[in-house]
């Protein structure tokens, strides 16, 4: 993606404000792990998709007069030769200008002196800030500080939600988005291959993480999506299992959830195969349920269905399928066996972080994510691809990654 797409991102942004409004957006800072040591730096995902930098403690300035003009400004943290020396080189304001498309770069030294100036102006009333918050136990970012900032110094704002704006905007995938999942599902389809083959009884669950991460960091550094999700037999009833620590053992199932971060845009595939090459009659009768309803999913799926009922039908035709398996009482009883949703978006985020539509329609990208966990039986999996809404129906864009029982174990022979 090139400056002219983070230039449109914060156009679109601008068009949606009101004369007479301000917008801050933080890049986030480091967060504290334990002495002085800090988890690894992660951009906020709403300030990446306006300017393209993941650098930290940046903010994204912009203010819309009266007569609908927009001065918008970027500031970053200077050069410190002795901070740069322990924790990197900072990103300079020529580089950032190429990135973003932003030309008003200043030092973020100033930030709070260029607010307050715009603030006592008279000229603004309303303040957009990314205030949201996953549930009330999550950490208070650069945005909640502000916030306190501007509610004791210039309490006269009427605070209103950037978040709310941006999750319009980032429902629909623009075609260099797209491109970039593309690529990504090709790398993330390389490194489940890789693994699919070197897969053998004993191995443990960092063993095959290993492998996915030989893969993807061929291509960059670090171009996780997300934590991989790799586990084996009773590790796949953890639907977030990140231990790497279980052993696979014969007759077991590898389960993984993993997806690569393509310029700035996260594929989530989810793929399971037997640890020995060859499924057994009962993991092959509840994956061929799996996979009979995502292909029916795929179907179906198309431009002014419901965005509800792609969940609701996954449910309902996976229960009809295990009810006449034998394996299922009754279909009001799926969720013993389904215990997670079955659709979610993805972008800039693995769970996309976009305003839930009422309907589908072109341009969206969300996840057909089918799984089925028996306990009993010790069988526990999904089958999870990625969805692209096109103007007659959808496309799946995953399908390249193998799939289909027989396909599966030929790759493993």
């Amino acid at each position: 993606m090139d400056a002219a797409f983070y230039k449109g991102n914060r156009e679109k942004l601008y068009g949606m404000m009101p004369e007479g409004s301000v917008a801050a957006v933080f890049s986030g800072k480091d967060i504290l792990k334990t002495n002085d040591e800090y988890y690894p730096f992660f951009a906020d995902r709403n300030f990446v998709y306006l300017t393209g930098l993941e650098c930290k403690e940046a903010v994204l300035l912009a203010a819309k007069d009266s007569d609908g003009c927009v001065d918008e400004r970027l500031y970053l943290l200077p050069p410190d030769a002795m901070a740069e020396r322990w924790t990197g080189i900072r990103v300079k304001p020529a580089e950032a200008e190429a990135v973003s498309g932003v030309k008003d770069i200043r030092s973020a030294d100033a930030f709070y002196t260029d607010f307050r100036r715009l603030a006592l102006s008279g000229n603004y009333g309303k303040l957009y800030l990314d205030l949201f918050k996953i549930n009330d136990r999550e950490i208070d970012r650069p945005s909640h500080e502000f916030l306190g900032y501007v509610q004791k110094n210039t309490p006269y704002f009427l605070i209103c939600s950037a978040d709310a704006l941006l999750r319009k905007l980032r429902l629909y995938k623009q075609p260099c988005e797209i491109e970039a999942l593309r690529k990504g599902e090709e790398i993330t389809g390389e490194g489940i291959l890789a693994m699919m083959k070197v897969s053998k009884p004993g191995m443990y669950e960092c063993q095959y993480k290993a492998e996915f991460d030989r893969v993807l960091t061929s291509y960059k550094p670090y171009p996780h999506g997300f934590p991989p999700i790799i586990s084996a037999g009773a590790g796949n009833f953890i639907i977030h299992n990140y231990s790497y620590d279980g052993q696979a053992h014969d007759g077991d199932l590898v389960l993984n959830d993993v997806g690569v971060n393509w310029d700035h845009m996260i594929t989530d595939v989810s793929r399971s195969w037997p640890v020995n090459g060859r499924y057994s009659d009962r993991q092959k009768l509840l994956y061929e349920c799996a996979l009979a309803t995502s292909d029916y999913m795929f179907s179906i799926v198309k431009p002014g269905m419901r965005m509800d009922a792609v969940d609701a039908t996954i449910k309902e035709y996976n229960a009809k399928l295990l009810v006449d398996a034998g394996v299922l009482d009754d279909a009001a009883n799926i969720r013993k066996y389904m215990w997670h949703g079955g659709a979610h978006h993805i972008g800039f985020d693995v769970h996309d972080v976009v305003e839930t539509p009422e309907f589908i329609a072109p341009g969206m990208v969300f996840c057909i994510d089918v799984g089925i966990y028996h306990e009993e039986w010790g069988i526990g999996f999904r089958v999870e691809d990625n969805c692209l809404i096109i103007e007659d129906g959808c496309e799946n864009l995953s399908a390249g990654i193998p799939r289909r029982i027989e396909d599966i174990e030929a790759i493993m022979r």
